[in-house]
């Protein structure tokens, strides 16, 4: 039987802010946590929010070695405060998605021969051809965008193949407008990394391949085959497929901890590098849902996650590849009006208090007897629309509703977009669907019983868990008819909007260490089936309220 308090599990978080640490037992006790601020911390870098925003106000970017300085600070945190890294067994994490690291020619001897007697920042600081990283919040890629969904026959074509249309911040439109803008890097970089491939290379000691949740982020790779897409490298920059090396599923271990490691602070020589991840695929599986599931973040902006098995690309929404399970996808929809709209609501028509609002919920009946609004405080991103629409029971556009009408109105037009978003995208209701809520709200318990009207009654039939959003299908056509009418102009909306990414800090952050059954022989021979190495759940203001109807 294994000895679950003998070996630990190291996680870290590579995000846009800060650097987070989380070491765990085989019991998945957390045994520590720490982090670096990259701008309380770090400061000669000069971040703020851990970006530079540049004169354009559409160019960002991070300071790679800031990323390379900042793992020092915290693995030395970690050793002043009597951590033992020496029973690590194995390290992973994932890093904020979309990020590019550009590592110069002969870049792989430096990493290969790390000296332990220099700090990172030092020993690497020639090793790249690009020192600013660009990151999810840059948006300086527009005509990249444009000329990479004409190369491959237009948006939705792109996204059959690479699960999204073209987006900004995503990878391959920000290396395209490298090489083209700055060719000279370009011919100088041997290899390019995501930041979660960046941070596996720094622990390896050599170049760690992307693995293929985070690389579907790319508009790059092929989500079927798994492979890089010809058509897509080819519209991009040249040579490209020898600068990405080839993708790998995302529970490989990659092999052992880089000596500098061992020598500088300790860890053991057995200790294995985990494939690290994107903080999107890291939020699935950090969530442990499974086939069917669906994870609702209900921040500032909310967000939701769904497995599934038979994705439907659309062009609005991303379908990525599954982290944990390399036959099936994940779907990822980002909605701008979350907690802000639903706090104005509350402030107009609740008198700014909670217990009103709820009180309004109760008093109205599931369907709110016909009438529907949807609440766009600003431009949406799914679907690109902006304003506030209410409409009756016969499908009359009204200007106002009585306050606790308008108080349901809003939260079942919020959720029944998610569902009718999800359908679109390929989610299935199946049996033994499971939903878990997360964010600011999830802690309102007359919101979550809109979610699901059934919740209250699972204690009882936990055999018989009842369905997410249990609405008739003629409630969901009501509002497919409407979505139509409110989104005129659509495509110049989306042209103009779409593509922008909600702020990353203001949602849930997930990460995992895990190991599927499959390759956890390689590290810990016969001990478990399947093994999550930990999990990170980090809200802005420091507090989780999660729901998961007897699952989470």
């Amino acid at each position: 039987m294994f000895d679950g308090c003998a070996d630990y599990f190291l996680g870290l978080d590579f995000s846009t802010q800060q650097l987070k640490v989380i070491a765990v037992d085989g019991n998945l006790e957390v045994i520590h946590q720490n982090a670096v601020h990259f701008d309380s911390e770090l400061q000669e870098f000069r971040t703020h929010g851990g970006v530079h925003m540049h004169d354009d106000k559409l160019t960002v970017t991070s300071p790679v070695l800031m990323w390379a300085k900042a793992l020092d600070v915290l693995l030395k945190k970690m050793n002043d405060s009597g951590f033992d890294f020496s029973r690590v067994r194995a390290i992973s994490g994932s890093g904020q998605q979309h990020g590019s690291v550009y590592w110069r020619t002969s870049a792989r001897q430096t990493l290969n021969h790390l000296d332990p007697k220099q700090p990172l920042n030092i020993i690497l600081q020639e090793c790249f051809s690009v020192r600013d990283s660009p990151v999810w919040m840059d948006s300086s890629s527009s005509e990249q965008c444009q000329c990479l969904e004409a190369a491959v026959g237009g948006a939705q074509n792109l996204a059959d193949i690479t699960g999204s249309r073209a987006y900004e911040r995503f990878t391959g439109n920000q290396i395209s407008k490298m090489s083209r803008l700055k060719p000279s890097e370009y011919s100088e970089t041997e290899r390019i990394s995501l930041v979660s491939s960046f941070a596996a290379s720094v622990f390896l000691g050599d170049y760690a391949p992307i693995d293929y949740s985070d690389g579907s982020g790319m508009n790059l790779m092929d989500i079927f085959s798994k492979r890089w897409s010809r058509s897509c490298l080819s519209a991009t920059a040249p040579q490209l497929n020898q600068r990405l090396g080839d993708p790998v599923p995302s529970t490989s271990v990659l092999g052992g901890i880089s000596p500098y490691f061992v020598e500088r602070y300790g860890f053991s020589k057995n200790c294995e590098v985990v494939a690290f991840t994107g903080d999107n695929p890291g939020s699935l599986a950090g969530m442990r849902l499974c086939e069917g599931d669906v994870a609702v973040s209900l921040g500032t902006s909310d967000t939701v996650f769904l497995w599934i098995k038979e994705p439907k690309p659309a062009l609005e929404g991303h379908i990525f590849c599954n982290p944990v399970d390399s036959d099936a996808y994940m779907a990822l929809i980002c909605f701008k009006n979350g907690s802000l709209t639903r706090e104005r609501i509350r402030d107009e028509f609740a008198e700014g208090s909670w217990d009103c609002f709820s009180s309004a919920l109760r008093s109205t009946p599931m369907g709110n007897r016909g009438s529907i609004g949807m609440y766009f405080d600003v431009m949406e991103i799914t679907p690109p629309v902006a304003g506030v629409h209410r409409f009756d029971a016969e499908g009359q556009k009204v200007a106002v509703f009585d306050p606790e009408v308008d108080i349901r109105a809003l939260v079942e037009g919020q959720f029944l977009a998610k569902r009718l978003h999800a359908e679109k995208l390929g989610y299935k209701i199946i049996p033994g669907t499971r939903v878990l809520a997360t964010g600011g709200a999830s802690a309102n318990q007359d919101i979550l019983q809109v979610l699901w009207p059934s919740s209250r009654c699972l204690s009882q039939r936990r055999s018989e868990r009842l369905q997410i959003l249990s609405w008739p299908s003629h409630r969901l056509q009501e509002l497919k008819r409407f979505m139509r009418r409110c989104c005129k102009d659509s495509q110049s909306w989306r042209q103009k909007y779409s593509r922008t990414n909600p702020n990353e800090s203001e949602t849930s952050i997930c990460f995992l260490l895990y190991k599927h059954h499959q390759c956890l022989n390689q590290v810990i021979p016969n001990r478990f089936e399947t093994f999550f190495f930990s999990t990170l759940m980090i809200e802005r203001n420091k507090e989780m309220n999660g729901l998961s109807f007897d699952c989470f």
